[in-house]
């Protein structure tokens, strides 16, 4: 996956939350996430935006995260997909909402569990995509000599109704933009 998108997820919170100055950026210990530091990192220096780092590992690590963010005046959040948030999200969108922390995520479960927005790739897209890619090694094709393919579709998704909780009013630029909007 392009580390733009990244930079792309804080462009949209910052322009759903012009305010924003601080963004907590929630993640799981795993492989992969460097990159996607480092282009938050660039991002963020080109919005004029501060970043808190915020690990988490167990779910009883949320509360300590969430505490965390608050004490170092976190007033955004992104949190970074895997197995470990997809299994907490309703937990991480709760902890959002109750301390009243916009939040953007890389995929629309979170923005359709009560999360404010999300942006990523389009999930079914991806798996129709993956199949034909199944029908054909099983026909004979060698994986190794299948071109690797990115993304094609990517979907926004706006929680108008987490929106209106936080005292949040999204551009009607934004609103046509978005691939899906949940009232």
């Amino acid at each position: 996956m392009s580390p733009e998108l990244t930079a792309k997820r804080l462009e949209l919170l910052k322009a759903v939350y012009p305010k924003v100055s601080r963004v907590a950026i929630l993640w799981n210990a795993a492989p992969g996430k460097d990159a996607k530091w480092g282009s938050a990192l660039v991002g963020a220096q080109a919005l004029a935006l501060g970043l808190q780092s915020v690990e988490v590992r167990r779910p009883e690590d949320l509360d300590r995260a969430f505490a965390a963010m608050t004490k170092e005046h976190a007033n955004a959040l992104f949190t970074l997909t895997d197995s470990f948030t997809m299994r907490n999200q309703q937990r991480i969108v709760d902890l959002a909402a109750s301390h009243r922390i916009p939040a953007i995520y890389e995929v629309k479960e979170f923005a359709d569990a009560g999360g404010l927005m999300s942006y990523g790739p389009h999930i079914p897209g991806m798996s129709r995509r993956a199949a034909t890619y199944v029908d054909k090694i099983l026909k004979g094709a060698k994986p190794a000599d299948l071109p690797v393919e990115q993304p094609t579709k990517f979907e926004l998704v706006i929680n108008l109704k987490t929106a209106k909780a936080l005292g949040l009013t999204i551009p009607q630029t934004l609103l046509l933009r978005a691939d899906q909007v949940i009232e």
